[in-house]
């Protein structure tokens, strides 16, 4: 019993007085966890394969063919869900020219879409979901043959316009960005054009969750998974210093930048969505390749990648054609919609939970070495930030656990001591928790998992 007694039994001392925490059920976050629909996804999907290449480079004046006319009807479709919500959403593109590349010679205008949601107490706070609008056949820089890019990515982008039709039904104390990015098969313009422009203008990205594929159910390995989705998250933070490294080396947080807790956090929204299972993966991405949140990472700033658990090779990047009776091509018959309804719907809920939640905690710190008791500190948002703010939750887990297993409510405080809880043996953390129950992503001590400050 004693070696249980730190977990079971010891107590916060800065717990004491505090008022009881708010109720752990959000009955908001299970009816969103429904409410995504197969069949708009399924009609955005063949809208999209309609446009017949989504190719970067290829046609942008035709009102039917070509990455233009894509553009044009997602930004319509944007501005008729916008319509919907009363004008709530802000619909506009972002762009750059690209040159000299060796997938883009040049100069080409990469244009993508987004729409945003204000917040209603914290609007400079953003999460952000995301889908590619371009499509390639086998030769990347073949713009004029058909690529449809069904499941790779019209079943993100479709996610991602679903999400905007769900949520934008709701008032958020964040603000939430939908966004259709291009050129991603060449480069991840699209993306490093967006990432640039929120630092240059001073967004505070919480979180960027990435979809890349979404509708495969049939892998390449022969197994069939409708149920599971795969959280890719890069481990030390991209802008790591050099005298921030040697700082992890002795306390820690290889396993704890703010996309790891990220993806952690979006693992438990999952208990939101029926019948679905997430399957963390300790990598940036998939072994040697990338996606569109990798430019939003090398920003600094807290991003993951959301896809399916099986992937299809024969589907991916190829010609439509069969060969030897075998079948090539990424068509509307691999995507099965009712799967990436569901993955959409973890998307809804978790963008959901982030922007009714208060700013994760900024500048957390922790003592306790050679001492029996931890100590966390961190500092308070400023009032108008977090008007919803209910308080702060610690938690910890056993430094070879993959998820955070023990928490205990603390209060509206900006220091929490746990007593005979050694610090030596767990990995430590803090959440900012909201009125209503919602509660920010945790947040590990020092550089390694800040999540940056107010």
């Amino acid at each position: 019993m004693r070696k249980l007694a730190p977990l079971l039994l010891g107590m916060t001392t800065a717990a004491v007085a505090q008022t009881p925490p708010p109720p752990a059920d959000l009955p908001l976050l299970d009816s969103l966890g429904r409410a995504p629909s197969a069949a708009n996804i399924e009609r955005d999907v063949r809208t999209l394969v309609g446009f017949g290449t989504r190719h970067t480079l290829s046609d942008t004046a035709s009102p039917t063919r070509g990455i233009g006319a894509a553009r044009r009807w997602v930004f319509d479709e944007f501005t008729r869900i916008s319509k919907a919500c009363g004008g709530c959403l802000e619909v506009r593109y972002v762009s750059g020219t690209v040159q000299g590349e060796p997938r883009i010679p040049g100069p080409v205008e990469v244009v993508s879409v987004i729409a945003i949601q204000r917040g209603s107490v914290d609007p400079n706070r953003y999460v952000m979901m995301s889908g590619d609008i371009d499509s390639r056949a086998s030769d990347v820089m073949d713009a004029t043959s058909d690529a449809p890019g069904a499941n790779d990515n019209a079943s993100g982008l479709a996610g991602v316009l679903e999400a905007a039709r769900v949520l934008s039904r709701h008032r958020f104390a964040g603000s939430i960005v939908y966004a259709a990015l291009s050129g991603e098969e060449q480069g991840l313009y699209g993306g490093k054009f967006l990432a640039a422009e929120a630092r240059r203008q001073g967004w505070r990205i919480e979180a960027v969750l990435n979809n890349d594929m979404i509708g495969n159910i049939a892998g390449i390995d022969g197994v069939i998974d409708n149920h599971t989705v795969r959280v890719f998250s890069e481990g030390t933070r991209a802008t790591e210093t050099a005298e921030e490294a040697r700082a992890r080396r002795f306390t820690g947080g290889e396993l704890d930048s703010p996309s790891r807790n990220l993806a952690r956090y979006i693992a438990r929204m999952a208990r939101h969505v029926p019948n679905l299972d997430v399957r963390l993966v300790y990598r940036l991405d998939r072994f040697g390749r990338g996606g569109h949140h990798r430019p939003f990472n090398e920003q600094g700033y807290p991003a993951v990648r959301v896809m399916e658990a099986h992937e299809h090779y024969d589907r991916q990047h190829q010609d439509v054609r069969v060969e030897n009776g075998r079948r090539y091509g990424d068509t509307l018959d691999g995507v099965d919609f009712a799967y990436a309804a569901r993955l959409t719907a973890l998307n809804v809920v978790t963008l959901a939970a982030l922007a009714s939640a208060p700013p994760p905690p900024a500048d957390v710190r922790i003592e306790g070495a050679v001492s029996p008791d931890t100590t966390l500190k961190w500092a308070r948002p400023p009032a108008a930030q977090a008007s919803n703010l209910a308080g702060y939750r610690v938690y910890w887990r056993l430094t070879t656990e993959p998820q955070w297993t023990h928490s205990r409510w603390v209060g509206d405080v900006a220091s929490a001591t746990l007593q005979n809880v050694v610090i030596d043996d767990y990995f430590f953390g803090v959440a900012a928790v909201a009125k209503d129950g919602s509660e920010s992503p945790v947040v590990f001590p020092g550089a390694a998992g800040s999540f940056g400050g107010y």
